[in-house]
């Protein structure tokens, strides 16, 4: 059966795990995995502007001997897929190329549509509602800054976006506890955060909303933070930034915090929006090993979903 990431909920707690520890081997000993995706061609498909997503799957398919296809879905050498081709033909043509496709795009449909009809491993590198590669990489930031992730506490402070969706679901796969303290404007999906905490009760950790920060924060192991405004929202720019305004990341709110307590980014970051220099630069952040981590368990995702290394 073919495999994917579409969402954090195709991993179980064992095979949540198993990517991290596999990441750490990846991480520790890349010369051990050169060869592994040698004959192997991933193509890389970019509906929205990256930095990060780009050079991570570009470099850590090639650190593995394999070929990167960066493929973009608009522009005069963009894909026929941003001009009219459904993404059902799409998924079918690139079966017949490539041996796995990875995604950053806008809706979970073209993620799902391509995992419905491709028959070759899919991994969302970000839709809208999700950002599961993220998460991977934010889990297990934590697990070498604690050592383990089980009993921690980390609070998302921001809107209820994508990256607090893959991070509520994660918690419960991971042993953690999460928080996302968020305006009641702009909570977090209702589907989502139900299936998060039934996730949670069923792996006994907890996943809540809470309005007041302050309150969010205390006994925190880590504060998270995202950009105000995202990719496609511009229009409502100045009035999330009101909204939001009172949830910044500042050196004090860290206080609040464990005294051990980390800062996470998934970057980009607005400096002076949604978290001062004073904590991107200070202490408290861990943002640029989080960020290097992104590499890491997206070569131990292929391996896995391609069957090259074992789930068990």
């Amino acid at each position: 059966m073919t495999r994917h990431l579409r969402s954090d909920v195709d991993l179980n707690p064992q095979e949540y795990l198993r990517v991290l520890d596999l990441a750490q081997m990846l991480k520790r000993h890349p010369e051990h995995y050169r060869t592994k995706l040698n004959g192997r061609s991933i193509a890389v498909i970019f509906s929205k502007q990256s930095t990060r997503t780009r050079v991570s799957f570009e470099v850590g398919i090639y650190q593995m001997g394999g070929q990167p296809l960066i493929l973009t879905s608009s522009g005069s050498t963009g894909m026929q897929m941003g001009r009219g081709e459904s993404t059902s033909d799409t998924a079918k043509v690139m079966a017949r190329y490539v041996d796995a496709i990875a995604i950053r795009t806008f809706g979970q449909n073209e993620v799902d549509d391509l995992a419905k009809y491709g028959g070759i491993p899919i991994i969302n590198a970000l839709t809208d509602m999700y950002h599961p590669c993220q998460a991977l990489a934010d889990t297990l930031t934590l697990r070498e800054r604690f050592g383990d992730t089980h009993g921690l506490k980390l609070v998302y402070v921001g809107a209820g976006n994508n990256v607090a969706h893959s991070l509520m679901l994660a918690g419960p796969r991971a042993g953690y506890d999460v928080v996302v303290a968020c305006p009641k404007e702009v909570p977090p999906n209702p589907k989502v955060l139900k299936r998060a905490q039934d996730d949670a009760k069923k792996f006994k950790t907890h996943v809540r909303v809470e309005r007041d920060v302050h309150k969010a924060v205390k006994g925190a192991h880590a504060i998270y933070t995202d950009t105000w405004v995202s990719m496609g929202q511009d229009s409502e720019a100045d009035e999330l930034r009101q909204k939001l305004q009172s949830y910044q990341v500042t050196a004090a709110l860290m206080e609040e915090a464990r005294p051990n307590a980390i800062f996470l980014h998934c970057l980009p970051a607005h400096r002076g929006e949604e978290v001062l220099d004073e904590v991107m630069d200070g202490r408290w952040s861990a943002v640029f090993d989080q960020a290097e981590n992104r590499l890491h368990v997206q070569k131990a995702l292929l391996l896995l979903l391609l069957g090259i290394e074992s789930w068990s």
